[in-house]
Parts: structure tokens; sequence; C-alpha cells
């Protein structure tokens, strides 16, 4: 499998990823109804996110270059807003996938932005 593959395969498991902590946020409105206005923020960011990476799984197969910056970009936003927040397991996966795919992207940055 090539390296470019492998990068978008990652962007649907964090797609996915995002969409699962995104709906989690929203089931911890019961446990703290005070707030509320925050896990509906967390929840609207992660969802907007894990659209985002889903939408780059499709579009970076016309080997658009603003959507390889964007894609790229919200892989790094995503690896440092994960420090802003309590560092547990899930925080560390979710990290460590963002760097692997990333890390991918970039090795394989001349299939994605070859014209």
């Amino acid at each position: 499998m090539k390296k470019s593959q492998l990068a978008r395969y990652l962007l649907l498991l964090l797609a996915a990823f995002l969409a699962v902590l995104s709906i989690g946020s929203l089931t911890r409105v019961a446990q703290a109804p005070e707030m509320v206005g925050l896990y509906i923020i967390y929840s609207l960011t992660m969802l907007i996110a894990s659209i985002l990476l889903l939408g780059s799984y499709f579009w970076l197969r016309k080997k658009n270059r603003a959507v390889y910056y964007l894609t790229v970009g919200i892989l790094v936003l995503n690896i440092i807003l994960t420090f802003f927040d309590q560092i547990g397991l899930v925080d560390v996966v979710f990290m460590l996938l963002n760097a692997a795919a990333l890390t991918l992207f970039y090795m394989s940055r001349d299939e994605f932005l070859s014209a």
C-alpha cells in the first residue's frame, strides 16, 4: 500500500474518532448541566473537524494544494489543541494518530502536490 493511501485512510479513522468524541461530549451534558454550553461548543468543533477530514479524504484525490495544506493544518491543530485538554489515554491515542497521519502526509507530499 502506498504511503499516500495509508495517510488518506488515517483521515477516515480520525474523522470517525472525532465523530465518536463529539457524540461523547454531548452525552456528558446530563452529568454537568452547568457546562452545557461548553460541551456543545466542544462537540460542534469536533464535528466540524470530522467533516473537514472526511471531505479532505475525498478531495485529496484531485491533488489540490489548498486541500493538502488545509489537511496538514487540521492535523497540526489537532495535535496542538490536545495539549490544552486533560491528557489521558484517549488524548494520547488521538495525538499519535494525528502525528502518524502528518508524518505520512509529509513523506508522500510529492504524490499529493504533483499536478
